[in-house]
């Protein structure tokens, strides 16, 4: 598999607060959730104090320039994320990851819900390895609540530099531009702070 063999066009700016969804900002840090379908995701932390922008996309798959068909498709080894950029200063990575763990199931292994597939699995990509320390600390303290509460172990993938790929533009902002699309998002009810 080689994904599409164009590069995808230029982004639109983000559709909720107009800000670009690619290209570096001084001063921002940047993670990659996967937690299911990435249009809830998505949703899930554009508004967030501190944010300064979301994108959806593809991310730890071998190929590049991966589409959508391919990801659902299962050939690209990609799952589902949603980029977020954030302002260290505004909101910690610990407030993040608790966002993250308390918004999905992170034990269903390949799937979210009645979303089956590699695509859809739990996973946290970083940019190095402070937080990959970091989110595998929480991770683990994380797993034993979650086994105290009757749940089985967290399978969540922890990765650091993997690359992230832009999704197509429909789908960026998904639920806001159609409010009342799907969104199969839902967590455990187990809290995350620690």
């Amino acid at each position: 598999m080689t994904g599409s063999d164009t590069t995808p066009p230029p982004p639109r700016p983000h559709h909720v607060h107009g800000r670009a969804l690619d290209g570096d900002v001084p001063g921002m840090r940047r993670v990659c959730f996967g937690m299911g379908c990435f249009w809830g995701a998505e949703r899930r932390f554009w508004s967030l104090p501190g944010v300064y922008t979301t994108a959806v996309g593809y991310a730890g798959g071998q190929t590049t320039h991966p589409t959508y068909r391919e990801v659902c498709g299962g050939r690209s080894g990609h799952a589902e994320v949603v980029r977020v950029v954030y302002d260290p200063g505004q909101i910690d990575f610990q407030t993040l990851l608790r966002v993250f763990f308390e918004s999905h199931d992170p034990t269903q292994g390949m799937r979210q819900g009645n979303d089956l597939g590699s695509q859809y699995r739990s996973a946290i990509y970083v940019e190095d390895s402070a937080d990959l320390a970091a989110a595998a600390a929480t991770a683990a303290a994380y797993a034993v609540r979650l086994r105290a509460a009757g749940y089985p172990a967290l399978t969540t993938e922890l990765r650091a530099g993997v690359p992230f790929h832009l999704a197509e533009d429909e789908h960026q902002q998904y639920l806001s531009k159609h409010p009342r699309g799907y969104c199969g998002l839902g967590g455990t009810g187990v809290p995350c702070s620690f």
